[in-house]
């Protein structure tokens, strides 16, 4: 279960299991290690790391481009202790506009989303950037930074899935050659405890349309 997500946090968790080998890996023993890190992992979906403005708001004319921004440099730490896993990540909005009359402020919202499983949405919130443009200025950038904490009971696997990974084969078992992962009931239970942190601009139908199409 996802918990104290800040307004601009950013966090996923992967499944433990405690190895440190590669993943898929048959050990000397006889078993398969899968190494498998609580710390976060994130990522821009398709799309949504681009927004652009246009003046006037509903022409899609190229001469009518008034601010393109992108979300860049994203970055994430974590602290991987006790019952909770700690992350942080920080990210940088870079924008340019197309007159540098004036000086101006420009405030973008934008989402981030935890999925469970690669397909359900466990949380989802909405911040916004605020980016300043001076007086000549075509160009700005601005960060922002947040954090979240991850049960660690609801990233890891079940006793009896890491048992089926790591039991030990010999080469005449039937199921020697069988790789565990394979098995639905395993991959549904690492699916599970699998999280994705998505982060992007929450754009409109018709911003998500152009980014698409352009």
């Amino acid at each position: 279960m996802t918990k104290n997500l800040a307004s601009v946090g950013i966090i996923t968790a992967l499944a433990l299991l405690g190895a440190c080998a590669k993943t898929g890996e048959i050990d000397s023993s006889g078993g398969i290690t899968a190494a498998r890190s609580a710390c976060p992992a994130v990522a821009i979906p398709a799309s949504t790391g681009d927004v652009t403005l246009f003046n006037p708001v509903n022409s899609r004319d190229a001469r009518a481009i008034d601010v393109v921004a992108s979300i860049t440099n994203l970055r994430d730490t974590c602290a991987d202790v006790g019952s909770d896993v700690s992350a942080a990540a920080t990210f940088e909005v870079q924008a340019r506009r197309t007159s540098s009359v004036g000086a101006r402020d420009v405030v973008l919202p934008y989402f981030v989303t935890i999925v469970r499983g690669g397909d359900t949405v466990v949380a989802k919130r909405l911040s916004r950037v605020a980016l300043h443009f001076n007086e000549g200025q075509l160009r700005t950038t601005a960060s922002a930074t947040g954090g979240a904490l991850i049960d660690r009971a609801s990233a890891t696997l079940p006793q009896d899935v890491q048992d089926k990974l790591q039991r030990k084969r010999k080469a005449a078992d039937a199921d020697a050659s069988i790789d565990p992962l394979s098995q639905p009931d395993v991959r549904a239970a690492v699916a599970r405890v699998s999280f994705e942190a998505l982060i992007g601009f929450q754009l409109t139908p018709e911003q998500l349309q152009y980014n698409v199409t352009r």
